[in-house]
């Protein structure tokens, strides 16, 4: 064992770690953790694949054990947890096509995960274990989930409030229990309704908007088409402004920032009512067509207005003439995506209703169309065309030789550069301006012609100001097997009656079909037994679709705190005393999806009283993706997956972890590169034998490790690696910490006697690095039993200081001045210093300077003439 063995060396240690505990947290009230300050350091935990591990999943959970093991020898108290987000469509595709049960898979793959995750040596406290498929887990998601259906949102107080009390209106009140029961369940933050959902044939289920990217679903790449479909939705809306608001004072980047603002998508203007005039099917219809815009100012350039096809009052108003042609372009409008009508189409299209709307500043008849780039999702699902100023509009108007009016004045530069005039626009002007043909409007600016028009509607009640967000509620509900069950019955007259908290966990029943019907009714509907519920003589039926992956996931850093709980989610003193967390380390792709949804359950149960504070996550950092030694992103489809079973196996988990934080910035994209790996494996060994005796039998240290005084030079390089590491570890920069260490290694190692009182602390700069080759070293200096929580080695500012010296400046060979200059001065830096001395620049002014000769650290000759 004298040489390095990397096998030999991590197998001893972690089973040392495992069999000793050596990473349990004690719990606030433990003596253990007694004055010392807390630090809860978190990574997005792992969705379990068949696949395994590949060497990218490693990178964020090595920055964040070192960070965890830096901080426990620093005098932290550190809560550093693991678990598995286990249910989901993965998981469940892969056992519909094996037809083997998804807990059976489900369980062999978390094994597969804990046995390659436990040989990279992070020091997870594994009896904070949790897996979303755990019913003693499940449980309190389902409990969340009947928080959130027990909750309103109080705009007024700006907070979520038991749904007991919600004011009833009198009149509400006056037609009974049902009315009654129905307006609540009209404002519940979890509610049933019909709206246009992402179907997923392929999949055979809904997905939220979230869920589908470019028109296709994110788990799959398959095709996803538009349907009305009854389902359970999370009014995340209520809480967009405070979504908005709160990430303030998040130390996030600013790039997930503003994809969260984004994805929100906050846009303040009015709200305008366009009533119906004759001339269509239904001239009776008395409610107007509600329009949200950004830009009321234009109003008076509104020429015709657009529904989305799915829009209520379509069939209401639409001319029999019309009626063929309209149904025929919603039927084709429901087979295609968001994206696809948005984002793809290249043409737009659209049909007339045969109905016209009355424009409510000046009387205009204006012709209402439907046309598939209107989504019912965003806004009223209606829109005023305003040709001369949207780009759309003005596509739309073209096509269909739709009036174009110019009701903001152009700049003359944009004027010419398009070909346009006044009365002939080639292309729609779209930034600001002053107002013009808009009769009161005119000659004001847009801001103030935005707050006049807008005054002016409110004033008639024909508008008023509104902010709007891109936001769409959660769509909460999926037709698969393998998720939460929901914790309600549907009553035989509509009712919901949630489950008491007694009755949970509610277990899904084991299923031999679990395949999924292909239709809105999930494989749990095939249970029937489970499925009817008879109470007090009433026939009930239970909720057949299951909750999505993002459930288990949006609260689970709650339940690591107090895992083994069963009165309650977690004790709130245990909550209090290690909420927020400190450090949460995960992928950038989860920007708006798991990131917001947590942050919206989290604040719920804020607003109800079961966590202290109102964000989870005070800092986040995303680190980079490592890419296949190909460059593109690793998959088992490119062929360019790495196993980091196979690198432990040839170099050890110590130098893996070396690598994956050596290869540039934590947050940087790198492409992996094997053979990259022997250059931290040298170092290791370099500084296994700075230590070790690698020609005797055992383990021995070196005969050059002496208890001598290490000298002045020795001293400085040790001091100025500390300094570095202790930074360079605490601002995440581990890959500069790691080249510190490194040249701490080639300079000792120069010496003939390597004092012991340099190597003790080196070692404890390696362990939260290199932590088994450290604990090994560690034992070889006679220390032990485990450097776990070693004080950190500390610096003498005094000594990292560099020396300075005096290094003369002539100009043509005539002394001119004398720097003082660090010891290690570049010779750039040392020319510099000499071009800015008010000396040297007296001599050489009006001069040519010809030539400046730099003798490092000795000598700088400006030559001129």
């Amino acid at each position: 064992m004298p040489s390095y063995n990397p096998a030999d060396v991590e197998r001893r240690w972690q089973q040392y770690w495992l069999a000793n505990k050596t990473f349990r947290t004690p719990d606030p009230g433990d003596p253990a953790a007694a004055g010392r300050p807390k630090f809860y350091v978190l990574d997005m935990f792992p969705y379990p694949s068949g696949a395994g591990l590949h060497v990218g999943h490693p990178e964020g959970y090595t920055a964040t054990d070192i960070l965890a093991r830096f901080k426990r020898m620093r005098g932290f108290h550190v809560l550093h947890p693991m678990g598995w987000d286990a249910y989901g469509l993965p998981a469940e595709q892969y056992a519909v096509e094996k037809n083997v049960h998804p807990r059976i898979t489900t369980q062999q793959n978390i094994a597969t995960f804990r046995r390659q995750i436990q040989s990279l040596g992070f020091s997870y406290d594994w009896d904070r274990e949790v897996d979303t498929t755990d019913p003693t887990y499940f449980r309190w998601t389902q409990w969340i989930f009947l928080v959130l259906y027990d909750t309103w949102y109080d705009a007024a107080a700006g907070k979520g409030r038991p749904i007991a009390e919600l004011p009833i209106p009198p009149d509400v009140a006056a037609r009974g229990d049902a009315a009654v029961r129905q307006y609540r369940d009209d404002r519940r933050l979890a509610y049933q309704a019909e709206v246009p959902v992402n179907w997923c044939p392929a999949l055979g289920t809904v997905l939220a908007n979230e869920e589908v990217i470019d028109g296709k679903s994110e788990r799959g790449g398959h095709p996803v088409e538009r349907r009305p479909l009854r389902q359970w939705l999370m009014r995340i809306t209520a809480y967009a402004e405070r979504l908005i608001d709160d990430l303030a004072g998040l130390d996030w980047s600013e790039s997930i920032k503003q994809m969260q603002r984004n994805w929100i998508g906050k846009s303040e203007g009015a709200e305008v009512h366009f009533a119906l005039a004759s001339g269509g099917r239904e001239p009776a219809v008395s409610e107007p067509i509600t329009v949200f815009t950004t830009r009321p100012d234009t109003l008076f350039g509104a020429t015709y207005m657009v529904l989305s096809p799915e829009h209520a009052l379509v069939p209401r108003i639409t001319t029999p003439e019309q009626a063929a042609a309209v149904k025929a372009y919603q039927d084709a409008a429901a087979r295609k995506s968001d994206f696809e009508r948005t984002e793809l189409a290249k043409t737009k299209t659209g049909v007339f209703t045969g109905a016209y709307a009355v424009n409510p500043v000046n009387g205009e008849r204006v012709p209402i169309w439907i046309a598939d780039y209107v989504l019912s999702g965003y806004g009223t699902g209606a829109i005023m065309a305003v040709p001369g100023h949207d780009e759309r509009d003005f596509e739309f108007a073209q096509l269909f030789d739709l009036p174009v009016v110019t009701v903001v004045t152009p700049t003359a530069e944009w004027l010419k550069r398009t070909g346009s005039t006044m009365a002939r626009l080639t292309e729609a002007y779209t930034d600001d301006g002053v107002a013009v043909n808009s009769g009161p409007l005119d000659g004001l600016d847009t801001a103030a012609a935005k707050s006049k028009i807008t005054a002016w509607l409110e004033e008639r009640g024909l508008g008023s100001r509104r902010v709007n967000y891109k936001l769409r509620d959660w769509l909460f509900s999926r037709q698969r097997y393998w998720g939460e069950p929901f914790p309600v019955l549907h009553g035989p007259h509509g009712e919901l009656v949630p489950l008491p908290t007694t009755e949970l966990p509610l277990i899904p029943p084991d299923l031999a079909d679990f395949k999924p019907t292909g239709t809105p009714e999930g494989p749990l509907s095939k249970a029937t037994d489970w499925v009817n519920v008879t109470r007090d003589g009433v026939a009930y039926r239970r909720e057949t679709n299951t909750m999505p992956q993002w459930a288990g996931s949006c609260w689970y850093f709650l339940r690591y705190i107090d895992p083994q709980n069963t009165e309650v989610l977690a004790d709130p003193e245990k909550l209090k005393y290690w909420l927020p967390v400190d450090l949460y380390v995960g992928g950038a792709e989860h920007a708006v999806l798991h990131l917001l949804y947590s942050r919206f359950w989290h604040k719920v149960l804020f607003d109800r009283g079961y966590v202290p504070c109102a964000e989870p996550f005070q800092r986040l950092v995303n680190q980079g993706m490592i890419l296949g030694e190909n460059g593109e992103k690793m998959s088992k489809a490119r062929g360019n997956v790495i196993n980091p079973d196979d690198v432990v196996q040839e170099y050890g988990a110590d130098s893996l972890r070396l690598y994956e934080m050596f290869m540039g910035p934590l947050e940087a994209v790198k492409p992996w590169n094997t053979k990259s790996i022997e250059g931290v494996y040298r170092f290791l060994t370099r500084a296994w034998r700075l230590i070790v005796d690698d020609t005797a039998e055992e383990l021995k240290l070196h005969a050059a490790v002496k208890e001598v005084e290490p000298d002045k030079d020795t001293l400085r390089v040790l001091h100025r690696t500390i300094q570095k590491v202790t930074e360079d570890t605490d601002g995440l920069r581990f890959n500069t910490a790691i080249a510190a260490m490194m040249e701490f290694v080639n300079h000792v190692n120069k010496l003939e006697a390597r004092p012991r009182a340099v190597l003790e602390p080196f070692v404890l700069l390696l362990a939260p690095y290199a932590p088994h080759a450290a604990e090994e070293l560690w034992r070889a200096l006679g220390r032990g039993p485990t450097l776990a929580y070693e004080p950190w080695p500390a610096f003498d500012p005094a000594l990292t200081k560099a020396d300075e010296i005096e290094v003369p400046v002539q100009v043509n060979g005539k002394l001119k001045a004398r720097l003082k200059v660090p010891a290690e001065v570049s010779d750039a830096d040392l020319e510099a210093a000499a071009r800015g001395d008010a000396a040297v620049q007296a001599a050489i002014a009006g001069k040519t300077v010809k030539l400046v000769k730099v003798v490092p650290r000795k000598l700088v000759n400006v030559v001129v003439v």
